[in-house]
């Protein structure tokens, strides 16, 4: 059955399957599958970009959601933590945070080994890294848009929760959330686009993405200009296939808008 499943997945590749995008081209060109060029390793880079752009956005839009309710606490401590959260990682350019997650927590997780006597050199996962860097990025703006969007929901509504018996996680969950994606959902869709971009910066640590594999193929092969346009040209198909989607998401998030 895995050899099924092997078998089904490979034929299923959009870049190097039977019908994928990168075995379009001849055996000898150097976006070809295989020994005789660099469609695979592109590939993987695609591959890698996705899944990193893909497992940045819960965590930063739940970071995100949780900064802007602390910043619209009551508790004056609470807001001034969001504040400086925001302003923190907002201030700082992405690839020093980057460098931050990535080589300050190693040092970190050595120094609290050293404390028990164990000397051992530490190198953390560089997508798990990036990661991290990226989703803390991402969600000092989400938390922007998202604090936007609670202020835009008037206060009526909490109150009219409140006099239906409803507690106030359910008022949220069955009220406030539903109208919060509706509002905050053009702002979040120019925060993932940004997002897909900055997923470039984790080829600095090793990660083997678009920029990193199509870097490699330039150097090797002396085509800067070609592999480097071709890393531009995937770039720009997944903004547009993400434009596309988030598109057809909102006018669904907008449905009952409409219809009134």
């Amino acid at each position: 059955m895995s050899g099924f499943l092997a078998a089904l997945f490979s034929a299923l590749d959009p870049f190097c399957g039977p019908v994928g995008l990168f075995s379009l081209f001849d055996g000898d060109t150097l976006l070809a599958c295989g020994a005789a060029g660099w469609g695979d390793e592109i590939a993987f880079g695609v591959k890698v970009t996705i899944s990193l752009a893909l497992a940045t956005l819960p965590v930063g839009l739940a970071i995100g959601f949780l900064i802007a309710l602390a910043a619209q606490s009551q508790d004056k401590l609470l807001r001034l933590a969001a504040g400086i959260y925001t302003t923190i990682f907002r201030g700082l350019p992405e690839l020093l945070t980057l460098f931050i997650v990535y080589y300050g927590v190693q040092i970190l997780i050595q120094s609290v080994l050293a404390t028990f006597g164990v000397e051992e050199r530490v190198e953390i996962n560089a997508f798990f890294a990036g990661m991290v860097a990226l989703a803390v990025v991402f969600s000092s703006y989400s938390s922007e848009v998202l604090l936007s969007a609670f202020r835009a929901i008037p206060r009526g509504q909490y109150e009219a929760g409140d006099a239906l018996g409803l507690r106030r996680g359910h008022t949220m969950r069955l009220v406030v959330v539903p109208q919060l994606i509706r509002i905050a959902l053009p702002g979040l869709t120019n925060l993932w686009l940004i997002l897909l971009k900055d997923t470039s910066y984790v080829s600095v640590i090793g990660l083997a993405d678009i920029v990193r594999q199509t870097g490699i193929a330039a150097r090797v092969s002396k085509e800067a200009f070609f592999f480097y346009f071709v890393a531009c040209l995937l770039y720009l198909v997944l903004a547009m296939l993400s434009s596309f989607g988030l598109g057809f998401v909102e006018r669904w998030a907008k449905r009952s808008e409409a219809r009134r």
